[in-house]
């Protein structure tokens, strides 16, 4: 059986907010190990319509 503080720290809950300024936000896991620095990525933001950069915020 693994514990699951193991994996809590590995893979984190980490918000991806809209770069847009609407606000809107997506929830996802990262791996740490594999990528330590900020996550950036391109999905639909609803309330603009189109796709836009969304950044990990902490």
């Amino acid at each position: 059986m693994v514990p699951s503080m193991a994996r809590n720290e590995l893979r984190p809950i980490i918000k991806l907010r809209s770069t847009a300024g609407t606000g809107y936000t997506y929830v996802t896991r990262k791996n740490r190990r594999n990528n330590p620095d900020r996550l950036t990525l391109r999905k639909y933001d609803p309330l603009v319509g189109r796709h836009v950069d969304f950044r990990e915020e902490r």
